[in-house]
């Protein structure tokens, strides 16, 4: 009876897994699992209820009516296995075990992976799990503990900080520059090779935007390269590509090296901010505190990437 009632407990991890977030290798993922060990779990779990909780088809899983009662309830008995496992985590002192982050791939990349070393030599006894995405996770029921996200916030539910604010910059190659010349108002950039950002998401280019007096005007360039990564994007400018727009963050390594140079400065925009979330029962985990101590080293006031644009 202990394997079954286990087996069955497993299957309901994997079941929510999956219905959160809409796909077995999703919750595969999320669980650091296989695919087909999600999907073997729930279907044992559908021949042991004798229930069909999926209607399924080659691209999507969709909830039957049976499966969405079983998920709301499944939803409930994870968060309370969660509740104990925080209150246990609470009275320990001493951070360790498995620290999850979420964050986008670029300030994953360009920020939290090079200050991890660092935060694990302080913390010997605490693992990072670092998932770097651009989709919008489901912090509560993929059990992440933190996570840095860019732009608008709309869960309420979450605890907050602000960690710093997100600028963008116009960039070019000293070599380019002395090319082309180097234009002193976004007007000018019609009369320039533009490099320019596709989302991958919507397909969409960037929008650039400069602070023009008091508005912010959004420009969308003739690109003469357009690509849908951030970092080729920069490779491309440091190769004498054009002139782009950018996260300082991911500029700055160019810059210090001598490969691109900021622009247009006097127009750079505070787009958004960058923030840290993390859930409510969350608040006393040792964990988590000490994580958001030391994002508080990695976004100091005047981040030295911003410096670069401000003091440019």
């Amino acid at each position: 009876m202990e394997q079954i009632a286990l087996e069955r407990l497993t299957g309901v991890i994997a079941f929510a897994r999956a219905a959160s977030l809409g796909s077995y290798t999703a919750a595969a993922k999320s669980l650091s699992i296989s695919p087909s060990a999600v999907s073997k779990s729930v279907r044992r779990l559908e021949l042991q209820l004798g229930l069909s909780l999926f209607t399924r088809t080659t691209r999507s899983l969709t909830l039957t009516s049976e499966g969405a009662d079983l998920y709301e309830r499944a939803l409930l008995l994870l968060r309370q296995a969660e509740e104990i496992e925080q209150h246990a985590l609470a009275v320990r002192a001493e951070p360790s075990g498995t620290l999850r982050v979420t964050a986008p791939l670029p300030i994953g990349t360009n920020l939290l992976a090079p200050a991890i070393p660092g935060f694990r030599e302080r913390f010997p006894k605490l693992e990072i799990d670092l998932r770097l995405d651009d989709r919008r996770t489901d912090i509560v029921d993929e059990g992440i503990d933190v996570a840095i996200r860019v732009g608008d916030l709309v869960d309420s539910q979450l605890l907050s900080r602000k960690l710093a604010p997100h600028r963008l910059c116009a960039f070019a190659s000293p070599s380019y520059l002395k090319r082309r010349g180097t234009p002193t108002h976004p007007d000018e950039l019609s009369e320039h090779e533009c490099v320019n950002f596709r989302f991958q998401s919507s397909g969409q280019p960037s929008r650039w935007p400069f602070q023009v007096g008091e508005r912010v005007v959004e420009v969308i360039p003739r690109a003469a390269v357009t690509v849908d990564s951030g970092d080729a994007v920069l490779a491309i400018l440091a190769a004498g590509g054009g002139i782009g727009v950018a996260p300082p963050y991911i500029a700055a390594q160019y810059v210090r090296q001598g490969k691109l140079i900021p622009i247009l400065t006097r127009f750079a925009v505070e787009r958004s901010s960058i923030t840290a979330l993390w859930p409510e029962n969350r608040r006393g985990n040792p964990n988590v505190r000490a994580f958001l101590d030391y994002l508080d080293e990695i976004f100091p006031k005047l981040p030295p990437w911003d410096e670069l644009v401000v003091n440019a």
